[in-house]
């Protein structure tokens, strides 16, 4: 009996968190503004990742950036001196944002002056993944440094993604990781999903990611 109502309560709270997430979703399309959810673990490089973007879309997209952590400031002050807007949300020890924060953190925005928002979701690969935040696309980063089986550990997180960008290319090869092969896991997980390899040291694969999130010019531009 303790079981069942351990599920119940379960269910009420996923329930519950899709239903703010659509009205999340549902108030971003009112407003014109597209929106990212960026997933992967701590140290995948999604910072800077979101720099990189930010960096290449400004001229373009007038752009704001939420960053989700347990209780620094450290990503979100890198991703400040990109000159975009940022705001943060420690969670405590809550491993994953929800829709509710991100609801509330919109209504912190002047949403008439965006045009995209990133949103860098707290480092993990299983706990956002049953938390859609109501955005557009989710974004799923993993490094090479995390090993050859980073894909195959963590399947459900790349069944709502739409991109997958395997960062930090350039050291496959000392870390023996087959990128090609992380790719054909991934789309045997979700056959849909775009893979893109990146380096978001250096910024190789960034415009190739830019492509794959089909982030073109807003209508003001």
């Amino acid at each position: 009996m303790p079981e069942k109502k351990e599920i119940t309560v379960e269910e009420n709270v996923l329930d519950a968190n899709r239903r703010l997430a659509l009205a999340n979703l549902d108030t971003l399309n009112r407003k014109h503004i597209r929106s990212l959810d960026i997933l992967g673990s701590i140290g995948s490089g999604k910072t800077s990742i979101v720099k990189q973007c930010i960096r290449r879309l400004k001229k373009d997209y007038r752009i704001a950036a939420i960053a989700g952590d347990l209780t620094t400031t450290i990503d979100a002050d890198r991703i400040k001196e990109e000159g975009a807007p940022v705001l943060q949300i420690n969670t405590g020890g809550q491993c994953h944002l929800d829709a509710a924060v991100i609801g509330k953190t919109l209504k912190s925005l002047n949403l008439d002056d965006l045009d995209l928002i990133l949103i860098e979701n707290v480092g993990n690969l299983i706990c956002p993944g049953s938390f859609p935040l109501g955005t557009h696309d989710r974004m799923v980063v993993v490094s090479v440094t995390e090993g050859p089986y980073m894909v195959v550990k963590h399947p459900y997180i790349f069944m709502d993604a739409s991109v997958l960008a395997i960062n930090k290319m350039d050291l496959a090869e000392i870390m023996g990781v087959d990128m090609n092969r992380l790719k054909s896991e991934a789309l045997q997980i979700k056959p849909d999903i775009k893979v893109v390899f990146t380096n978001a040291k250096t910024g190789e694969g960034i415009e190739n990611l830019i492509d794959a999130l089909n982030l073109k010019p807003p209508r003001h531009a």
